[in-house]
């Protein structure tokens, strides 16, 4: 369901909040004054931080899997469909890099215990929206490795290893004077090709 203008602004102060200071040095009071209102209006949509976070949270993956939803559906080689996908995904944490930067805070907290048990059940939740889009990628490459298009050992170190390259831009780009759609591409192209080198991706399918 998408969200109503007042949320949506909510959720996009929120991520940009959280990506700056992070979960425990973020408040609600930071997030109205980013947005020039009161805590009334957040706490009309959000009864506290912990929910805020995690709407800001199911945003970032709902945003993930509504991105690569026509590449899941194109013709071509399982190769092709991942190279899609890939390039989908890393143009994501660039684009949309606040609440993805939230999704990698909040799996942090999740595996390091630092939620509360009210937050645990809903971010063990969480965690499994973002598990199921992994399984999406997971399939795909064990796809192109039967195909021969793709040589790589066990398939559930390898999705967490190419997630860790894709993901890469979340902790060192940042937007230059003057950047283009061009240049974004760029970063994007250079982080998939990076990412096929180490999935086995032959010269041929480069």
């Amino acid at each position: 369901m998408a969200a109503d203008g007042s949320r949506a602004a909510i959720l996009d102060a929120a991520a940009a909040c959280f990506m700056a200071r992070g979960y425990a040095a973020s408040s609600i009071d930071d997030v109205a004054r980013s947005l020039g209102s009161t805590k009334g209006r957040i706490y009309h949509h959000y009864p506290s931080k912990g929910d805020l976070f995690a709407d800001v949270f199911r945003t970032g993956m709902a945003m993930n899997y509504a991105a690569i939803e026509p590449a899941r559906r194109l013709a071509g080689t399982a190769v092709e469909q991942w190279r899609h996908m890939a390039t989908i995904h890393t143009r994501q944490m660039i684009v949309t890099r606040s609440y993805q930067r939230v999704v990698w805070e909040g799996v942090e907290l999740y595996l390091r215990g630092a939620t509360t048990p009210e937050q645990r059940e809903e971010f063990a939740r969480l965690m499994q929206v973002r598990n199921d889009y992994g399984a999406i990628f997971r399939q795909v490459i064990v796809a192109a490795r039967q195909a021969g298009a793709m040589r790589f050992d066990d398939p559930g170190i390898t999705e967490q290893l190419m997630f860790v390259s894709l993901n890469s831009p979340l902790f060192w780009y940042t937007p230059r004077p003057g950047e283009t759609k061009d240049d974004i591409e760029a970063i994007v192209a250079q982080v998939v090709h990076f990412t096929a080198r180490g999935l086995g991706v032959g010269e041929g399918n480069l």
